[in-house]
């Protein structure tokens, strides 16, 4: 993006949209840790004018416990600010008359305590973690092909993402797993689902290309947002990985036109 075009975009922002992981922390086993400069950033932010909210497709702990984790780490953000996939899932299985068999990470079942879980008409799969075992995903399978008219969700579809100690598998690559095994196609919830951003931009009171959102994903985080017509910035942190730029359906863009910049630092 020409520094004419980057100016001419900045100057008409109202909002900006930050995505979590990878942007402004790595996770690991301990919790995780901020990414340089990334608590000074979001200090900046709402030090501005701007509206400021968080879009994270994080699905191993309930928002509570997830917000409750960062502002350890020093950010200031609170839980009304951050928009995860389980409460926007729990919303559709209740509007929907759903009764999901859950293949989720054991901290985001209390965010489906709620929902009636008996003779389960759909199956729900997240980033599950250690708990995408033969025997865990085959209970899944089993529920999907079994229903006539098998409905899975998935909250998200991200391939991986950075940990402290290195990339590790997301949920895309077993959600792709029980649809191909039962032939069906899931419903994402969460990004890069225009439902999921749309619902974020509602909280905010701003149209989409008043808002931009920065991710460390191309096609999830920055083609997810582009295709709502939202701007999209990547940065280099995350699973950034340099190469060439993928392009994905109905866009026709890559990198080169999304202002890719580097670390916090120099955002």
């Amino acid at each position: 993006m020409a520094d004419s075009s980057w100016t001419s975009s900045a100057e008409s922002l109202k909002g900006v949209i930050l995505d979590l992981c990878g942007v402004l922390y790595d996770s690991g086993e301990d919790g995780g840790t901020p990414i340089p400069g990334s608590v000074e950033a979001v200090k900046r932010l709402k030090a501005s004018d701007l509206k400021l909210r968080f879009c994270t497709n994080e699905t191993q702990a309930s928002r509570d416990k997830f917000v409750a984790k960062l502002q350890k780490m020093g950010f200031d953000i609170s839980v009304c600010e951050v928009f995860s996939p389980a409460p926007a899932a729990v919303a559709v299985l209740k509007d929907r008359g759903m009764r999901p068999h859950l293949l989720v990470y054991d901290g985001l079942l209390s965010e489906f305590e709620s929902v009636d879980q008996t003779n389960p008409n759909c199956v729900v799969v997240g980033d599950a973690a250690g708990k995408f075992t033969y025997e865990n995903l085959n209970d899944a399978f089993r529920v999907l092909i079994g229903l006539e008219k098998p409905v899975l969700f998935a909250l998200g579809k991200g391939r991986y993402y950075k940990e402290a100690d290195g990339l590790s598998l997301d949920v895309g690559p077993y959600m792709k797993a029980l649809e191909y095994a039962c032939d069906v196609e899931a419903e994402v919830i969460g990004k890069p689902s225009s439902a999921f951003f749309h619902s974020v931009l509602s909280d905010m009171g701003l149209q989409p290309h008043q808002v931009m959102m920065v991710g460390d994903d191309l096609v999830n985080d920055v083609g997810g947002a582009q295709l709502c017509g939202m701007k999209g910035l990547q940065v280099r942190t995350g699973k950034y990985r340099p190469g060439p730029s993928p392009v994905w359906p109905g866009s026709g863009r890559g990198a080169e036109e999304m202002g890719s910049r580097g670390r916090w630092a120099m955002c």
